[in-house]
């Protein structure tokens, strides 16, 4: 506010003076994009006040300048002048988030991201600026996509991966990592235990090497805590409906606890074998529901669709589930057990078989 004169009527002699000052301080011209030039005794006092880069840095004072003054280009790169800041913006953003790229594998940039001074991974003209915000600004204001170069540029972004809604983005990787444990725990204990429901230790996080079986770009991933935040916050899919439903089509539970985490898994089998056996739940303790034989299925492929029972299901101990019930009570607690109770009655539940002693709840 206390500087009142035209900085761009300003002479090269006084812009020079400035450059040189800055540089004995700090021993380059890589000027933050943000630097406003102290009131001290170090610079000429007509450029107190000023954002200096934002004027040095900018083509119209090279052509007024510099450009018939090649003693003048001698001058400034002894000092060195980066002149690849006479750029415009956009290409100097771009050349970052190619740095960025390459440094860390994507170009989900965080919003407080500055690119650091003084690191050789990036271009020494890019150092100090704020890519983070320019990433935000594109997102909710389109900054730089209006006008004839709009649709260029908005296919290079979309050329190196730029994620345009990162709500959508986070879902979709705890998406895919789901689907990926609940895959590889089916291969690793089909024979052992059931699958109807992906269950997720909270400490869990995605082991890091090609021989456990997980792509690269998941290597570290919390997805442990991210379950949990997912049943208990509603990370990703508050006011989605859609996306909760595609969890729930992969087996995702909203409860945790086994009363409510197997329930769906347990009446849906008992209606499927009730429907089986005429409307009789009678099943034996051994009773597992089997998948299709392994040599059928390697000699018709087709035969899943018509197997009576669907592939999330396949491993489930139904026998041992429904023994639960009638010993334990397992399931028949809260105010959900008189619903429940009357389902299992619909489906023909034989709570006292001839065999075995057996406690009625």
């Amino acid at each position: 506010w206390w500087n009142k004169c035209l900085i761009s009527e300003l002479p090269y002699d006084s812009a020079l003076r400035a450059l040189e000052a800055y540089h004995r301080k700090h021993g380059d011209l890589a000027i933050p994009v943000r630097f406003i030039v102290p009131a001290t005794n170090e610079y000429p006092v007509e450029w107190h006040g000023v954002n200096i880069a934002r004027h040095v840095y900018n083509m119209k004072w090279w052509q007024k300048h510099i450009a018939q003054n090649s003693d003048r280009v001698s001058q400034l790169n002894r000092l060195g002048f980066v002149w690849a800041r006479l750029q415009p913006q956009w290409n100097l953003f771009m050349e970052s988030m190619i740095a960025y790229r390459n440094i860390y594998g994507h170009v989900l940039v965080p919003a407080s991201f500055v690119v650091p001074r003084h690191d050789d991974n990036w271009p020494k003209a890019c150092w100090d600026l704020p890519i983070g915000s320019v990433v935000q600004r594109l997102r909710l204001r389109h900054d730089f996509l209006t006008g004839e170069h709009a649709l260029d540029r908005r296919k290079q972004l979309d050329g190196f991966g730029f994620v345009w809604d990162v709500s959508e983005y986070n879902f979709l990787r705890f998406f895919m990592a789901l689907k990926h444990f609940e895959r590889l725990s089916r291969e690793k204990y089909s024979s052992s235990r059931d699958h109807t429901s992906i269950r997720v230790p909270s400490t869990f996080v995605v082991p890091s090497g090609e021989e456990n079986g997980w792509p690269p770009d998941l290597w570290g991933y919390p997805l442990g805590a991210k379950t949990m935040a997912v049943r208990q916050k509603q990370l990703y899919v508050k006011s989605h409906p859609d996306r909760k439903q595609a969890l729930e089509d992969i087996g995702f539970r909203w409860k945790n606890g086994n009363a409510s985490l197997g329930w769906l898994d347990v009446v849906h089998a008992a209606a499927i074998y009730s429907q089986m056996h005429g409307r009789v739940l009678n099943v034996p303790l051994s009773f597992t529901v089997p998948a299709p034989p392994q040599g059928v299925v390697d000699s018709n492929p087709d035969c899943i669709d018509s197997w009576p029972w669907p592939e999330r299901l396949w491993g489930l101990k139904l026998g041992q589930r429904l023994k639960d019930i009638r010993l334990k009570g397992a399931y028949l607690k809260g105010r959900d057990a008189p619903v429940r109770r009357a389902q299992l009655d619909n489906l023909g539940f034989v709570w006292n078989p001839k065999r075995g002693r057996i406690k009625r709840f």
